[in-house]
């Protein structure tokens, strides 16, 4: 029988139509050196953003040679040492398709919480203060949008945007996008200067340097909006505080963080910020795309 570790949980639905057609599934979370002995006996891991599957896992299921597919319940697989699975044999897959609109709709809520208080003044109400004056404001409409990164998820905000009245600009490592010509592409350092609103939409770097850090917000313009609903870290959290605090980034909504859960006290009680716990893909629409698309890939991939 075909073993299926889900590490960090599953849709509840598809655990039960994967075990109908005869692989038998354990959802438990192990910590890493745990982790290591428990993988020996599976053929294949499923984790979400919780469990990291780095060189010594890999190794440690070797010994065996037993896994033979590691799947991303998600789009990013920057929490995998893809390439050193699949030189030793282990095929790596994600499931982008299936949470591109519950974080685009995430990325869209938090853009109109910044823009009108909404979590701020949420919070301050609950608090017996009543700051109508204080919170005055803008409208999304008529502002300039740039993106940052233009896949799935990126043209799923740029789709929502657009109907919001938004004019919409993108910058991407592989240049422009064929059939977007109605969004404008720029360079990074076009798109910075150029922005009212912008948000991220790229994985993090190997290297896992900051893309938005102090120089690039330097070239933004005075009073921006940046929103990160892509990997902790592409952002520079201190930088970020730096210009809430000097007034040159007006607010910021936060999703992901360079640690997570986030310790960082200074984000967290930053009037500012607009923060969420890494929900993206917190929908019950995309839990049971997430979970069809990984039941497809499992029984190809063993039929």
């Amino acid at each position: 029988m075909i073993r299926v570790l889900a590490t960090d949980g599953m849709e509840k639905a598809a655990v039960e139509k994967l075990r109908n057609s005869g692989f038998e599934v354990v959802e438990q979370f192990y910590e890493p050196e745990e982790l290591k002995e428990q993988v020996k006996n599976f053929d294949v891991v499923v984790v979400r953003s919780a469990t990291k599957i780095r060189q010594p896992i890999i190794d440690a299921a070797l010994e065996t040679k037993k896994l033979k597919l590691v799947i991303r319940g998600g789009v990013g697989v920057d929490n995998i040492d893809v390439d050193y699975a699949k030189m030793n044999g282990i095929e790596v897959r994600n499931t982008p398709n299936a949470s591109s609109a519950s974080v685009a709709e995430l990325t869209i809520g938090h853009m109109f919480s910044i823009a009108r208080y909404i979590g701020i003044s949420n919070f301050t109400m609950r608090n017996g203060k009543w700051n109508k004056k204080k919170y005055e404001g803008i409208e999304l409409g008529g502002k300039t949008l740039g993106l940052i990164g233009f896949g799935r998820i990126a043209r799923e905000v740029a789709k929502r945007a657009k109907a919001l009245g938004m004019k919409i600009i993108y910058t991407d490592i592989f240049g422009p996008f064929e059939g977007y010509e109605e969004f404008k592409f720029l360079t990074l350092d076009e798109l910075i200067s150029s922005a009212d609103f912008i948000s991220l939409h790229i994985p993090a770097a190997p290297d896992k340097k900051a893309v938005i850090g102090p120089d690039q917000i330097a070239k933004m313009k005075d009073g921006v909006f940046i929103v990160n609903c892509a990997r902790g870290g592409v952002v520079d959290e201190n930088a970020l505080l730096d210009a809430l605090d000097s007034g040159k980034v007006a607010a910021a909504a936060l999703d992901v963080y360079e640690e997570e859960p986030t310790k960082n006290e200074r984000l967290l009680n930053h009037e500012k910020v607009s923060l969420t716990p890494h929900i993206g893909a917190a929908t019950a629409e995309a839990q049971e795309r997430i979970g069809e698309e990984i039941i497809d890939i499992i029984t190809k991939f063993f039929k």
